[in-house]
């Protein structure tokens, strides 16, 4: 078994960089509030190691961990079925944006210490693996934290750290969407629960993740401790449901909800005449309501008993609703919000996917951000986290499986020898 010819040391405030690889990606961000930040993603997927990405947007040094051979199974999920199909794998270069990657096979001794190796000068250890999986290969945060008492080790879980489900796997369609009532609430009556999109709970779950870790962070600056973090994806899924699930433990009444919200006739979407959907959720103000009949041409409305007071349009909301539709097929819906604006009554159009390119506020908001380099794609979504006046790391290539495994080696002191015996070997 191969040693380490050069005894690994913890870095915290300078980022090391013994090739040309490293002393570019040390020029790149040593003016970055994360600089010098060493960050290990030892995960899969999205929401924990999306957390690691925005650590890297910030200028940490992220290495991304993976499987020798096929990588991050994430990697195939915009080939997957029922995916767009595009030139380039939009998903990659959206998620794993400026981080290096090394391939270390976990099923062998030697990918386990090279791992621990990577771990005991780490700031920063990101995991969402199983912790059945972490407890088999010695890598929970009481072993990590045995070689780096300072590291911040960020657990990401489907179900939590305890209780009998924690060694349950899940995605956030499961643990997320599913289980903590939200596709069960997010639909009309009588319908059928509502699938998710893919990533739709891990992105917002990479947030929270990414919260516990700066937090621990400024713990650290101010105690010199470090200590685990952790979030799942349940707690996340019944934080997003917690306007209505709360009402849960407060004994509320729930024979009436939904149907009285989705009997209100704002509460509704419309369809205009090119098949486009209009939402009034905002028209509350009795002089919205006025002005939006008057831009129908339907104030007569207003004079019929069933609709002639707010307590009636509720009670009748369904049947208001249904002599509303054929008004709004009669214009496409910029006929309609031109006219609506006019009046300052709150439209808002249902929006498509096809929008989001055309976009301004999108643009002038840093929403989607132009690369700062050649990605494949003219915009990249942004994280939503702006610190106004703190720089951010450019938008660079995703890695290629493995493309910083030399690299990263040479820095633990590997000679070119020695990462040829590892990679006959199968450890890398």
């Amino acid at each position: 078994m191969l040693k380490p010819s050069l005894s690994v040391r913890r870095l915290s405030t300078t980022m090391k960089a013994t090739n040309s690889d490293g002393e570019r990606l040390k020029m790149q961000r040593e003016d970055l509030l994360f600089s010098g930040l060493k960050v290990l993603d030892v995960g899969s997927w999205i929401a924990g190691p999306v957390a690691a990405t925005i650590l890297a947007d910030f200028g940490a040094d992220v290495i991304k961990v993976e499987i020798p051979g096929s990588g991050d199974a994430y990697r195939g999920l915009a080939i997957a079925p029922g995916t767009p199909d595009a030139s380039i794998n939009y998903t990659w270069v959206q998620d794993a944006r400026n981080k290096r990657s090394i391939t270390l096979n976990l099923k062998t001794e030697m990918g386990k210490t090279i791992l621990r190796q990577l771990a005991q000068e780490c700031d920063i250890y990101v995991t969402n693996h199983p912790l059945h999986m972490r407890r088999d290969m010695g890598l929970t945060y009481d072993e990590i934290k045995s070689i780096n008492p300072d590291v911040i080790y960020a657990s990401l879980t489907a179900y939590g750290e305890k209780g009998p489900e924690r060694d349950r796997e899940g995605f956030d369609l499961v643990a997320y969407w599913a289980r903590s009532g939200l596709m069960d609430l997010v639909r009309s009556p009588n319908s059928p629960p509502a699938q998710s999109v893919p990533g739709m709970g891990d992105h917002p779950t990479a947030v929270s993740l990414y919260a516990a870790i700066v937090t621990a962070l400024l713990r650290r600056e101010r105690t010199g401790k470090g200590s685990m973090v952790h979030t799942s994806l349940i707690a996340n899924g019944v934080w997003s449901a917690s306007c209505i699930a709360s009402a849960v433990f407060a004994d509320g009444d729930f024979s009436n909800y939904p149907k009285v919200a989705a009997r209100h006739f704002t509460r509704e979407l419309y369809e205009t005449a090119d098949n486009r959907f209009l939402q009034f959720t905002m028209v509350r103000s009795d002089e919205e309501i006025e002005a939006f009949f008057r831009v129908l041409e339907a104030t007569h409305l207003l004079e019929d008993p069933r609709f002639n007071s707010r307590r009636a349009r509720v009670t009748s909301g369904e049947t208001l609703a249904e002599e509303l539709r054929p008004l709004l097929r009669r214009h496409d819906a910029g006929h309609w919000i031109s006219a609506f604006n006019q009046t300052s009554v709150p439209v808002s159009l249902v929006g498509t996917l096809g929008d989001l390119s055309e976009d301004p506020q999108l643009k002038v908001n840093n929403i989607i951000k132009p690369p700062a380099e050649d990605v494949g794609t003219e915009w990249v979504i942004n994280h939503p986290l702006n610190i106004d006046g703190l720089p951010v790391q450019g938008v660079k290539k995703a890695p290629d499986v493995g493309e910083h495994t030399d690299s990263i080696l040479h820095d633990l002191g590997y000679s070119d020898d020695e990462i040829e015996t590892l990679r006959t070997e199968g450890a890398i």
